[in-house]
């Protein structure tokens, strides 16, 4: 058994060192110490008790500044982990938006040759049709901006040009007729049925839109006649009650127009011949009726006070005295001329009557105080014709 270690050694540290190994170390074999077959232990001084002591207060010291620095340096990586959060979601979604414009990118590079390739094959197999369809909208658009013009020269209008114009839409709807006469489409203008086939959307649709043009046609025309009739047989005001009736009359036989052609391709809808297509189609021609029947209602109450206004003989104001005339000295604020039967408004000014008649068209006050003088606007007095496309 091993002897007590000293009271020295309890307090520090020893090495025990077995007698094999002290034999190897070098100037072990001249040592004069005793020999002993005992481990050799080699005692190490330790530190005091105090010395401990102050160890552990500094190691605990160290530990509360080592605590509390980490404590800092935790809620600053928290700090930073929150806003590069932050940073990483709003990047990420730039980055999916970027990833996402790419992907467009790469496929419209890769479609577009296709695309290009059916759209040229559209082009080609329908180039009649389309180019038809681009002469009649220029054709609206240009007489309609010519009537206007026309109609806004009042007596300066060149009856000449309204001839050309009449002429012209008379040779385009003709051009139609002729174009596509194996289509029979004149006859949608008297309520019959075209020789189409009623099961084929896109020839309905496209038979109702020529309809529908030509039928503009049709109506512009007749406001082309009414700019030939010389003023003394009808005046400015009476032109813009005609203006208005044609107008009114046109957009209700548009809506007229189309219903038998929509009406035999729904209740030809469904190609089954049973009884649950032939009930299906029913049902969406009676839902089409009753859809038409509202609009007429709506129309027939605009071309009831189409009609009022149009057999009325109200007109603006009161006839101006010739004092009146001379105190606001013999000129119209309008034209810019002598007046023209002048009218006194309820605001005291005066205006030709022609020149405040086409004013209040499309205005409800006085050009010059700003007075209410009516309290509606009479639409399409000014020889408008409506860009609306009736394809229903």
């Amino acid at each position: 058994m091993q002897p007590d270690s000293s009271p020295q050694e309890r307090n520090g540290l020893s090495l025990t060192l077995q007698p094999e190994l002290l034999a190897r170390m070098p100037g072990a074999g001249s040592s004069n110490g005793p020999e002993t077959g005992d481990d050799v232990r080699v005692p190490i001084g330790s530190s005091s008790g105090s010395a401990s002591g102050r160890g552990a207060t500094s190691r605990r010291v160290r530990t509360g500044s080592h605590g509390h620095s980490h404590s800092h340096a935790h809620s600053h990586s928290q700090e930073h982990e929150s806003d590069s959060g932050e940073s990483d979601l709003e990047s990420g979604e730039s980055s999916s938006s970027l990833s996402e414009l790419r992907y467009l990118l790469r496929w419209l590079k890769k479609s577009l040759p296709f695309i290009v390739i059916l759209s040229a094959k559209l082009v080609i197999q329908h180039a009649l049709g389309l180019a038809v369809a681009v002469g009649l909208f220029t054709t609206f658009m240009y007489v309609n901006k010519s009537i206007q013009t026309q109609v806004f020269f009042h007596d300066r209008r060149r009856k000449l040009h309204c001839a050309w114009l009449l002429v012209f839409l008379t040779s385009s709807s003709l051009l139609v007729f002729y174009t596509f006469h194996t289509q029979s489409l004149y006859r949608c203008l008297i309520f019959a049925n075209p020789t189409i086939d009623s099961q084929n959307f896109w020839e309905v649709l496209w038979s109702v839109g020529v309809t529908n043009f030509i039928v503009k046609f049709f109506f512009m025309g007749l406001k082309c006649l009414i700019l030939l009739v010389p003023s003394p047989l009808m005046t400015y005001r009476q032109r813009g009650q005609w203006y208005m009736l044609t107008e009114e009359t046109g957009q209700l036989y548009q809506v007229i127009a189309p219903v038998p052609l929509w009406f035999r391709y729904l209740v030809s809808y469904d190609e089954m011949e049973t009884s649950v297509g032939l009930t299906l189609g029913i049902l969406l021609a009676l839902l089409y009726l009753i859809m038409k029947l509202l609009a007429l209602y709506g129309l027939s109450g605009s071309l009831q006070k189409t009609l009022r206004t149009f057999f009325s003989s109200k007109l603006n104001g009161a006839p101006a005295s010739p004092a009146q005339v001379r105190e606001a000295g013999d000129i119209c604020p309008i034209c810019q001329a002598d007046f023209k039967q002048p009218r006194v408004l309820v605001c005291q000014h005066i205006f030709c009557e022609e020149c405040i008649a086409q004013w209040l068209n499309q205005e409800r006050t006085c050009p010059l105080c700003r007075t209410v003088i009516t309290d509606k606007v009479n639409k399409w007095k000014d020889g408008a014709t409506s860009a609306y496309l009736q394809i229903y």
